[in-house]
């Protein structure tokens, strides 16, 4: 028996606005053996040089931003000693701007699917640690015991579906079932069967290519590693045929021949970071507006920019010059999502919407069939 969004309750928006400032971060770090003996400028230099330079962590320590087993302490060559507690406060900042009303698809007891809007960020990272998905289901959920969290991820500037659990149970198991979706692709060949023994769960997305894709249907199974890139700390996912296998079978659903475009759907079972804009620009057909992968599924910048050591005002690094996986602008929408449910095992078919940048370029009448 299948279950879809349609048959739901009428879908519903909710979302708070956004404060000018969030609430700031705390920070706590015990001091091991290892790390004995380090000066207060050494411990934080060292350690979480990814977050300032040593000039924007001097800057933090005479702020009085952070505390020693609970003293304010202002001195950088102050001396640790193994089982001090150190806390740093990162001051409370205005986030940059991001859309807050999110629109439920599908919900009962154990999921909730939402429909997210392009600009906002579902999980904490970087300057977005407030204006995010999980947030405003924390806000929405504040008087509840569990508050419903992502099973996956988009990017910030991916609109459409996020699915969501409500309970333990429902989180492991969908946590279990992506992770063998992933695995399934390890062998294209078997991708189907593999699909069918651990549970029907396909992602439909649409996109907008750069340029005119000449064959009704590409299948890309480019592997995706990473590579050093400026101002992404864990490196940067890119078409690399030492990485990781991934899969997206592309299907061309209109050619628009005067603005240079195609729209596509494209299937993925699980979905490797950024695979979709990835693997479009492997193949020569980066999203359009994408402001990172250009082409060959590589950044279109050199990976070699010089770090820039000046600070911004919280004593952080200046945002990178070079594009990053975050920015937006590019044209991608998380359309359908096919999945078993994990509790009552019927399957699922939630449809997000069109946005109306899509809706634009998508005359259903001539789409290819």
């Amino acid at each position: 028996m299948s279950r879809n969004n349609a048959e739901a309750p009428s879908p519903a928006t909710f979302g708070e606005a956004w404060p000018e400032l969030n609430d700031g971060l705390t920070y706590r770090d015990i001091v091991r053996s290892p790390d004995s003996g380090l000066t207060l400028i050494e411990f934080y230099s060292l350690r979480y040089q990814t977050s300032a330079p040593t000039l924007g962590w001097l800057q933090r320590i005479e702020n009085g931003q952070i505390t020693v087993d609970g003293k304010v302490i202002t001195d950088p060559n102050t001396l640790l000693r193994t089982g001090t507690e150190l806390v740093y406060h990162r001051r409370p900042w205005k986030e940059p701007y991001a859309p807050y009303l999110l629109e439920v698809l599908f919900e009962d007891d154990h999921l909730i699917a939402l429909n997210k809007p392009s600009g906002l960020q579902v999980l904490p990272a970087g300057l977005f640690q407030q204006r995010t998905v999980l947030t405003q289901l924390e806000w929405r959920t504040k008087n509840q015991e569990l508050c419903p969290v992502p099973v996956h991820r988009l990017g910030r500037g991916t609109s459409g579906i996020l699915l969501c659990a409500k309970t333990k149970v429902a989180k492991t198991r969908l946590a279990a079932l992506f992770a063998d979706k992933t695995s399934a692709v390890v062998d294209n060949r078997k991708v189907n069967n593999e699909v069918n023994k651990a549970g029907k769960m396909s992602k439909i997305y649409r996109a907008l290519a750069s340029g005119i894709i000449n064959d009704d249907e590409v299948v890309i199974d480019e592997p995706i590693g990473t590579v050093k890139y400026p101002g992404v700390a864990k490196g940067l996912y890119v078409a690399s045929p030492s990485g990781k296998p991934a899969l997206s079978k592309v299907r061309v659903l209109k050619r628009e021949i005067e603005n240079n475009l195609t729209v596509v759907q494209v299937e993925i079972q699980s979905g490797r970071p950024h695979q979709i804009r990835i693997h479009l620009s492997f193949i020569g057909h980066p999203l359009i507006g994408d402001p990172l992968y250009l082409t060959g599924g590589k950044p279109q910048c050199s990976v070699h920019e010089t770090v820039d050591e000046t600070f911004a005002e919280d004593g952080g690094y200046q945002r990178p010059a070079n594009p990053v996986p975050g920015d937006c602008g590019y044209f991608l929408h998380a359309h359908q999502l096919v999945i078993c449910h994990p509790i009552t095992n019927e399957e699922l078919k939630i449809t997000a919407p069109l946005p109306p940048s899509f809706l634009s370029y998508e005359n259903e009448q001539n789409i290819l069939l």
